[in-house]
Protein backbone atom coordinates (compact mmCIF):
# COMPACT_ATOMS: atom_id res chain seq x y z
CA UNK A 1 0.00 0.00 0.00
CA UNK A 2 1.56 3.33 -0.98
CA UNK A 3 1.78 6.34 1.33
CA UNK A 4 1.53 9.86 -0.44
CA UNK A 5 4.02 12.65 0.64
CA UNK A 6 3.29 15.99 -0.34
CA UNK A 7 6.81 16.11 -1.80
CA UNK A 8 8.93 13.96 -3.53
CA UNK A 9 12.13 11.73 -1.74
CA UNK A 10 14.92 13.07 -3.58
CA UNK A 11 16.84 15.67 -1.72
CA UNK A 12 17.99 15.40 1.51
CA UNK A 13 15.59 17.93 2.62
CA UNK A 14 12.26 15.99 1.74
CA UNK A 15 13.82 13.07 2.95
CA UNK A 16 13.23 14.54 6.73
CA UNK A 17 9.93 16.65 5.49
CA UNK A 18 8.79 13.22 4.34
CA UNK A 19 9.72 11.43 7.93
CA UNK A 20 7.74 14.63 9.78
CA UNK A 21 4.55 14.24 7.36
CA UNK A 22 4.92 9.77 7.97
CA UNK A 23 4.81 10.85 11.72
CA UNK A 24 1.69 13.10 11.77
CA UNK A 25 -0.22 10.10 9.45
CA UNK A 26 0.77 7.41 11.58
CA UNK A 27 0.93 8.66 15.17
CA UNK A 28 1.33 5.66 17.74
CA UNK A 29 2.44 3.14 15.78
CA UNK A 30 6.01 2.29 16.99
CA UNK A 31 7.04 1.07 20.50
CA UNK A 32 8.78 4.40 22.34
CA UNK A 33 12.05 2.79 21.31
CA UNK A 34 11.39 1.81 17.95
CA UNK A 35 10.27 5.38 17.63
CA UNK A 36 13.45 6.93 19.09
CA UNK A 37 15.49 4.62 16.90
CA UNK A 38 13.63 6.27 14.04
CA UNK A 39 14.15 9.60 14.95
CA UNK A 40 17.75 9.27 15.75
CA UNK A 41 18.87 7.65 12.13
CA UNK A 42 16.74 10.34 10.41
CA UNK A 43 18.33 13.46 12.51
CA UNK A 44 22.33 11.53 11.56
CA UNK A 45 20.66 11.83 7.79
CA UNK A 46 20.15 15.30 7.83
CA UNK A 47 23.85 15.22 9.36
CA UNK A 48 24.82 13.08 6.56
CA UNK A 49 23.30 13.71 3.41
CA UNK A 50 23.59 11.62 0.47
CA UNK A 51 27.26 10.66 -0.30
CA UNK A 52 29.22 12.58 -3.12
CA UNK A 53 32.78 12.12 -4.76
CA UNK A 54 34.33 13.32 -1.96
CA UNK A 55 33.41 10.38 0.33
CA UNK A 56 35.88 7.47 -0.71
CA UNK A 57 33.57 4.75 -0.40
CA UNK A 58 31.35 6.05 -3.00
CA UNK A 59 34.00 7.54 -5.00
CA UNK A 60 33.26 5.39 -8.05
CA UNK A 61 29.62 5.34 -7.49
CA UNK A 62 27.67 8.66 -7.89
CA UNK A 63 24.13 8.26 -6.46
CA UNK A 64 23.28 11.51 -8.50
CA UNK A 65 20.40 9.57 -10.45
CA UNK A 66 19.19 8.37 -7.73
CA UNK A 67 18.95 11.89 -5.73
CA UNK A 68 17.60 13.44 -8.82
CA UNK A 69 14.38 10.57 -9.56
CA UNK A 70 11.43 12.08 -7.87
CA UNK A 71 9.82 8.82 -5.75
CA UNK A 72 6.75 7.44 -3.83
CA UNK A 73 7.55 5.80 -0.21
CA UNK A 74 5.83 2.24 -0.54
CA UNK A 75 5.15 -0.24 2.09
CA UNK A 76 5.41 -2.69 -0.86
CA UNK A 77 3.90 -6.49 -0.07
CA UNK A 78 5.09 -8.17 2.65
CA UNK A 79 8.18 -11.00 1.76
CA UNK A 80 6.92 -14.50 0.21
CA UNK A 81 8.57 -17.00 2.87
CA UNK A 82 9.04 -20.16 1.35
CA UNK A 83 10.13 -23.39 4.06
CA UNK A 84 9.34 -26.74 4.99
CA UNK A 85 8.32 -28.09 8.27
CA UNK A 86 9.96 -25.66 11.00
CA UNK A 87 11.35 -27.20 14.59
CA UNK A 88 9.55 -26.13 17.89
CA UNK A 89 10.25 -22.67 18.68
CA UNK A 90 11.55 -21.47 15.22
CA UNK A 91 9.65 -17.80 14.74
CA UNK A 92 9.04 -16.60 11.13
CA UNK A 93 7.27 -13.40 11.93
CA UNK A 94 6.56 -9.71 10.31
CA UNK A 95 8.58 -7.12 12.23
CA UNK A 96 5.12 -6.08 13.70
CA UNK A 97 3.62 -9.17 14.23
CA UNK A 98 7.33 -10.17 16.21
CA UNK A 99 7.48 -6.32 18.03
CA UNK A 100 4.00 -7.49 19.78
CA UNK A 101 5.39 -11.08 20.69
CA UNK A 102 8.82 -10.46 21.57
CA UNK A 103 9.63 -6.61 21.82
CA UNK A 104 12.85 -6.97 24.33
CA UNK A 105 14.43 -9.71 22.25
CA UNK A 106 14.09 -7.75 18.67
CA UNK A 107 14.84 -3.77 20.67
CA UNK A 108 17.95 -5.77 21.65
CA UNK A 109 19.25 -6.33 18.21
CA UNK A 110 17.36 -4.28 15.50
CA UNK A 111 19.38 -1.37 14.66
CA UNK A 112 22.04 -2.13 17.15
CA UNK A 113 24.46 -3.68 14.40
CA UNK A 114 24.11 -1.67 10.65
CA UNK A 115 25.56 1.59 11.40
CA UNK A 116 22.89 4.34 10.56
CA UNK A 117 25.85 6.79 12.04
CA UNK A 118 28.25 6.20 9.28
CA UNK A 119 25.81 5.25 6.25
CA UNK A 120 23.00 7.16 4.92
CA UNK A 121 21.17 5.02 3.28
CA UNK A 122 21.01 2.50 6.56
CA UNK A 123 19.68 5.91 8.06
CA UNK A 124 16.95 5.91 5.62
CA UNK A 125 16.20 2.51 5.99
CA UNK A 126 15.78 2.62 9.56
CA UNK A 127 14.02 5.91 9.07
CA UNK A 128 11.14 4.41 6.87
CA UNK A 129 11.00 0.99 7.48
CA UNK A 130 7.12 0.31 8.13
CA UNK A 131 7.09 -3.33 8.58
CA UNK A 132 9.66 -6.30 7.44
CA UNK A 133 10.64 -10.43 8.46
CA UNK A 134 11.78 -11.13 11.84
CA UNK A 135 13.48 -14.82 11.99
CA UNK A 136 14.25 -16.46 15.39
CA UNK A 137 16.30 -19.76 15.61
CA UNK A 138 16.21 -21.09 19.42
CA UNK A 139 19.51 -23.05 20.62
CA UNK A 140 20.90 -26.25 18.99
CA UNK A 141 18.17 -26.13 16.42
CA UNK A 142 18.58 -27.42 12.83
CA UNK A 143 16.74 -25.36 10.22
CA UNK A 144 16.48 -26.33 6.63
CA UNK A 145 16.88 -23.78 3.99
CA UNK A 146 13.99 -20.75 4.59
CA UNK A 147 13.80 -18.90 1.40
CA UNK A 148 12.75 -14.78 2.16
CA UNK A 149 11.17 -13.64 -1.42
CA UNK A 150 11.07 -9.79 -1.89
CA UNK A 151 8.91 -8.83 -5.28
CA UNK A 152 7.52 -5.45 -6.17
CA UNK A 153 4.28 -4.50 -7.04
CA UNK A 154 2.96 -3.08 -10.65
CA UNK A 155 3.33 0.64 -10.23
CA UNK A 156 2.49 3.94 -11.17
CA UNK A 157 4.07 6.42 -13.19
CA UNK A 158 5.89 7.52 -10.20
CA UNK A 159 8.61 5.10 -9.37
CA UNK A 160 8.58 3.65 -6.10
CA UNK A 161 10.50 3.26 -3.29
CA UNK A 162 10.52 0.34 -1.11
CA UNK A 163 12.38 -0.31 2.74
CA UNK A 164 13.03 -4.15 3.14
CA UNK A 165 14.37 -4.79 6.77
CA UNK A 166 15.16 -8.06 7.75
CA UNK A 167 16.53 -9.19 11.08
CA UNK A 168 17.76 -12.76 11.45
CA UNK A 169 18.85 -13.86 15.52
CA UNK A 170 20.06 -17.56 15.68
CA UNK A 171 21.09 -19.05 19.06
CA UNK A 172 23.78 -20.99 20.50
CA UNK A 173 25.02 -24.29 18.57
CA UNK A 174 22.11 -23.61 15.91
CA UNK A 175 22.66 -24.57 12.65
CA UNK A 176 20.61 -22.40 9.78
CA UNK A 177 20.13 -21.73 6.12
CA UNK A 178 18.60 -18.77 4.23
CA UNK A 179 17.90 -17.65 1.26
CA UNK A 180 17.36 -13.56 0.10
CA UNK A 181 15.68 -13.35 -3.48
CA UNK A 182 15.03 -10.16 -4.55
CA UNK A 183 13.71 -9.54 -7.73
CA UNK A 184 11.23 -7.36 -9.65
CA UNK A 185 8.56 -6.84 -12.34
CA UNK A 186 10.74 -6.68 -15.54
CA UNK A 187 11.24 -2.90 -17.10
CA UNK A 188 9.51 -1.14 -13.92
CA UNK A 189 11.47 1.81 -12.69
CA UNK A 190 12.01 1.29 -8.55
CA UNK A 191 14.18 1.65 -5.87
CA UNK A 192 15.04 -1.24 -2.98
CA UNK A 193 16.70 -0.14 -0.23
CA UNK A 194 17.59 -3.41 2.11
CA UNK A 195 19.18 -4.20 5.08
CA UNK A 196 19.69 -7.38 6.88
CA UNK A 197 21.03 -7.74 10.60
CA UNK A 198 22.03 -11.52 10.98
CA UNK A 199 23.02 -12.10 14.74
CA UNK A 200 24.89 -15.64 15.31
CA UNK A 201 24.77 -16.88 18.88
CA UNK A 202 28.42 -18.77 19.96
CA UNK A 203 28.97 -21.86 18.15
CA UNK A 204 26.31 -21.67 15.85
CA UNK A 205 26.58 -22.30 11.92
CA UNK A 206 24.69 -20.06 9.03
CA UNK A 207 24.80 -20.54 5.37
CA UNK A 208 24.11 -17.22 3.74
CA UNK A 209 22.66 -16.73 -0.11
CA UNK A 210 21.36 -13.61 -1.80
CA UNK A 211 20.18 -13.50 -5.20
CA UNK A 212 19.11 -9.81 -6.78
CA UNK A 213 17.78 -10.00 -10.10
CA UNK A 214 15.81 -6.55 -9.92
CA UNK A 215 14.27 -5.02 -12.70
CA UNK A 216 17.24 -4.05 -15.43
CA UNK A 217 15.46 -0.32 -14.71
CA UNK A 218 15.36 -0.44 -10.91
CA UNK A 219 18.02 0.86 -8.32
CA UNK A 220 19.31 -1.25 -5.22
CA UNK A 221 20.98 -0.50 -2.31
CA UNK A 222 21.44 -3.00 0.24
CA UNK A 223 23.79 -3.82 3.60
CA UNK A 224 23.92 -7.29 5.00
CA UNK A 225 25.66 -6.76 8.73
CA UNK A 226 26.83 -9.86 10.31
CA UNK A 227 27.96 -10.60 14.12
CA UNK A 228 30.37 -13.58 14.25
CA UNK A 229 31.29 -14.55 18.30
CA UNK A 230 32.98 -17.74 19.81
CA UNK A 231 33.53 -20.59 17.79
CA UNK A 232 30.60 -18.89 15.29
CA UNK A 233 30.80 -19.74 11.60
CA UNK A 234 29.43 -17.76 9.06
CA UNK A 235 29.06 -18.23 5.41
CA UNK A 236 27.62 -16.01 2.68
CA UNK A 237 27.23 -16.21 -1.80
CA UNK A 238 25.98 -13.12 -3.48
CA UNK A 239 24.84 -13.44 -6.97
CA UNK A 240 24.12 -10.31 -8.65
CA UNK A 241 22.32 -10.57 -12.46
CA UNK A 242 19.89 -7.13 -12.06
CA UNK A 243 19.44 -3.48 -11.69
CA UNK A 244 20.91 -0.70 -13.39
CA UNK A 245 22.39 0.71 -10.46
CA UNK A 246 23.61 -1.56 -7.24
CA UNK A 247 25.33 -1.09 -4.29
CA UNK A 248 25.75 -4.41 -2.23
CA UNK A 249 27.69 -4.49 1.12
CA UNK A 250 28.13 -6.94 2.80
CA UNK A 251 30.07 -6.39 6.72
CA UNK A 252 31.01 -9.07 8.83
CA UNK A 253 32.59 -8.51 12.49
CA UNK A 254 33.86 -11.18 14.52
CA UNK A 255 33.27 -10.43 18.25
CA UNK A 256 34.64 -13.60 19.70
CA UNK A 257 38.17 -15.68 19.17
CA UNK A 258 37.89 -18.76 17.14
CA UNK A 259 35.11 -17.83 14.71
CA UNK A 260 35.13 -18.23 10.97
CA UNK A 261 33.72 -16.33 7.75
CA UNK A 262 33.32 -16.82 4.08
CA UNK A 263 32.21 -14.07 1.74
CA UNK A 264 31.48 -14.88 -2.28
CA UNK A 265 29.92 -12.83 -4.94
CA UNK A 266 29.44 -13.03 -8.04
CA UNK A 267 27.90 -10.19 -10.30
CA UNK A 268 26.69 -10.11 -14.05
CA UNK A 269 26.76 -6.89 -15.68
CA UNK A 270 25.93 -5.72 -19.43
CA UNK A 271 24.34 -3.18 -21.52
CA UNK A 272 25.18 -0.04 -19.41
CA UNK A 273 24.63 -1.67 -15.46
CA UNK A 274 26.59 -0.24 -13.21
CA UNK A 275 27.62 -2.73 -9.89
CA UNK A 276 29.24 -1.73 -6.98
CA UNK A 277 30.24 -4.57 -4.44
CA UNK A 278 31.79 -3.75 -1.02
CA UNK A 279 32.60 -5.45 2.26
CA UNK A 280 34.65 -4.98 5.59
CA UNK A 281 35.74 -8.49 7.39
CA UNK A 282 36.22 -6.82 10.83
CA UNK A 283 38.70 -9.13 13.13
CA UNK A 284 37.93 -8.14 16.26
CA UNK A 285 39.12 -11.04 18.26
CA UNK A 286 41.87 -13.03 17.88
CA UNK A 287 42.29 -16.97 16.39
CA UNK A 288 39.90 -15.58 13.37
CA UNK A 289 40.04 -16.97 10.03
CA UNK A 290 37.80 -15.13 6.69
CA UNK A 291 38.22 -16.01 3.26
CA UNK A 292 36.86 -14.08 0.37
CA UNK A 293 36.51 -14.86 -3.36
CA UNK A 294 34.20 -12.42 -5.41
CA UNK A 295 34.27 -12.90 -9.19
CA UNK A 296 32.75 -10.04 -11.70
CA UNK A 297 31.79 -10.66 -15.70
CA UNK A 298 31.04 -7.38 -17.20
CA UNK A 299 30.41 -7.02 -21.43
CA UNK A 300 29.64 -4.14 -23.44
CA UNK A 301 29.90 -0.68 -21.52
CA UNK A 302 28.63 -1.98 -17.91
CA UNK A 303 30.76 -0.65 -14.86
CA UNK A 304 31.65 -2.49 -12.03
CA UNK A 305 33.32 -1.72 -8.50
CA UNK A 306 35.03 -3.99 -5.76
CA UNK A 307 36.20 -2.03 -2.45
CA UNK A 308 37.31 -4.68 0.04
CA UNK A 309 38.53 -4.39 3.22
CA UNK A 310 39.96 -6.70 5.64
CA UNK A 311 40.14 -4.59 9.12
CA UNK A 312 42.21 -6.52 11.83
CA UNK A 313 42.37 -4.67 15.07
CA UNK A 314 45.22 -4.80 17.58
CA UNK A 315 44.21 -7.27 19.76
CA UNK A 316 43.77 -9.45 16.92
CA UNK A 317 46.51 -11.81 16.87
CA UNK A 318 46.16 -15.08 14.61
CA UNK A 319 44.27 -13.22 12.12
CA UNK A 320 44.02 -15.54 9.08
CA UNK A 321 42.59 -13.83 6.38
CA UNK A 322 42.65 -14.14 2.43
CA UNK A 323 40.43 -12.02 -0.09
CA UNK A 324 40.49 -12.28 -4.02
CA UNK A 325 39.17 -10.21 -6.62
CA UNK A 326 39.23 -11.48 -9.73
CA UNK A 327 37.11 -9.65 -13.12
CA UNK A 328 37.07 -10.93 -17.11
CA UNK A 329 36.32 -8.14 -19.48
CA UNK A 330 33.87 -9.10 -22.56
CA UNK A 331 34.03 -5.65 -23.90
CA UNK A 332 37.07 -3.22 -24.52
CA UNK A 333 34.11 -0.43 -23.16
CA UNK A 334 33.76 -2.24 -20.02
CA UNK A 335 35.09 -1.13 -16.64
CA UNK A 336 35.90 -1.96 -13.07
CA UNK A 337 37.79 -0.45 -10.78
CA UNK A 338 39.11 -2.39 -7.87
CA UNK A 339 40.57 -1.72 -4.55
CA UNK A 340 41.55 -4.15 -2.34
CA UNK A 341 43.15 -3.23 1.22
CA UNK A 342 44.47 -4.79 4.22
CA UNK A 343 44.23 -2.61 7.24
CA UNK A 344 46.45 -4.29 10.03
CA UNK A 345 47.24 -3.70 13.57
CA UNK A 346 48.59 -6.68 14.77
CA UNK A 347 51.91 -8.37 14.43
CA UNK A 348 51.09 -12.16 14.48
CA UNK A 349 48.91 -12.58 11.38
CA UNK A 350 48.65 -13.92 8.41
CA UNK A 351 46.81 -12.04 5.62
CA UNK A 352 46.54 -12.04 2.05
CA UNK A 353 44.98 -10.32 -0.70
CA UNK A 354 44.62 -9.74 -4.83
CA UNK A 355 43.23 -8.58 -7.73
CA UNK A 356 43.15 -9.55 -11.12
CA UNK A 357 41.53 -8.20 -14.46
CA UNK A 358 41.72 -9.25 -17.95
CA UNK A 359 39.76 -10.89 -21.03
CA UNK A 360 39.48 -14.55 -22.19
CA UNK A 361 42.88 -16.91 -22.03
CA UNK A 362 43.87 -16.65 -26.33
CA UNK A 363 45.72 -19.84 -25.21
CA UNK A 364 42.24 -21.58 -23.82
CA UNK A 365 40.64 -20.13 -26.96
CA UNK A 366 43.34 -21.40 -29.15
CA UNK A 367 42.77 -25.00 -27.51
CA UNK A 368 38.85 -24.96 -27.67
CA UNK A 369 38.67 -23.79 -31.21
CA UNK A 370 41.53 -26.59 -32.79
CA UNK A 371 38.72 -28.99 -31.07
CA UNK A 372 36.13 -28.00 -33.27
CA UNK A 373 34.56 -25.73 -31.00
CA UNK A 374 33.41 -22.51 -32.80
CA UNK A 375 34.41 -18.83 -31.67
CA UNK A 376 31.12 -17.99 -30.09
CA UNK A 377 30.83 -21.66 -28.14
CA UNK A 378 34.36 -21.42 -26.94
CA UNK A 379 33.89 -18.01 -25.20
CA UNK A 380 30.10 -18.89 -24.04
CA UNK A 381 32.13 -22.03 -22.35
CA UNK A 382 35.12 -20.34 -20.87
CA UNK A 383 32.87 -17.46 -19.41
CA UNK A 384 30.66 -20.19 -17.58
CA UNK A 385 33.55 -21.82 -16.49
CA UNK A 386 34.45 -18.54 -14.94
CA UNK A 387 31.21 -18.00 -13.19
CA UNK A 388 30.21 -21.37 -12.42
CA UNK A 389 33.54 -21.69 -9.81
CA UNK A 390 31.26 -19.55 -7.11
CA UNK A 391 27.70 -21.45 -8.06
CA UNK A 392 29.65 -24.63 -7.49
CA UNK A 393 30.04 -23.63 -4.06
CA UNK A 394 26.55 -23.75 -3.40
CA UNK A 395 25.60 -26.31 -0.68
CA UNK A 396 21.56 -25.88 -1.77
CA UNK A 397 21.12 -28.65 -4.69
CA UNK A 398 18.25 -26.73 -6.19
CA UNK A 399 19.50 -23.49 -5.83
CA UNK A 400 22.89 -24.49 -7.11
CA UNK A 401 21.36 -26.07 -10.04
CA UNK A 402 18.79 -23.31 -11.09
CA UNK A 403 22.28 -20.86 -10.79
CA UNK A 404 23.95 -23.06 -13.26
CA UNK A 405 20.86 -23.15 -15.90
CA UNK A 406 21.01 -19.30 -15.81
CA UNK A 407 24.63 -19.37 -16.17
CA UNK A 408 23.96 -21.51 -19.26
CA UNK A 409 21.01 -19.83 -20.56
CA UNK A 410 23.07 -16.61 -20.11
CA UNK A 411 26.11 -18.06 -22.08
CA UNK A 412 23.55 -19.46 -24.86
CA UNK A 413 24.62 -23.25 -24.00
CA UNK A 414 22.32 -26.55 -23.64
CA UNK A 415 20.28 -26.26 -20.60
CA UNK A 416 20.72 -28.97 -17.62
CA UNK A 417 18.33 -31.66 -17.68
CA UNK A 418 16.57 -31.89 -14.02
CA UNK A 419 18.50 -33.63 -11.66
CA UNK A 420 22.03 -32.89 -13.29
Amino acid sequence: MATALNSELSTSKTHLDAFTELEKSMPGHDLPTIARLRRAAIARFGELGFPGERDEDWKFTNVGPIVRTPMRYDNGLSPCVECGSLPHGVQVLSLKEGLNRFSELIESHLGQYADFKQHPFVALNTAFWRDGLFIYIPPGAVVEPITVVWSTEHQSDIPALYYRRLLIVVGTEAQFTLVEDYHGIPQTHYLTNAVTEIVLGERALVDHYKIQHESPNAYHLATTQVVAPYKSNFSTHYFGMGGELVRNEVRVKFTGSHAEATVNGLYLARGTQHMDNHTVIDHAMPHCASHELYKGILDDKARGVFNGKIFVRLDAQKTDAKQTNQTLLLSDDATINTKPQLEIYADDVKCTHGATVGQLDEQQLFYLRSRGIGADQARSLLTYAFANDIVSRIQVPSLRQKLERTLLEANHLPKLEEGE
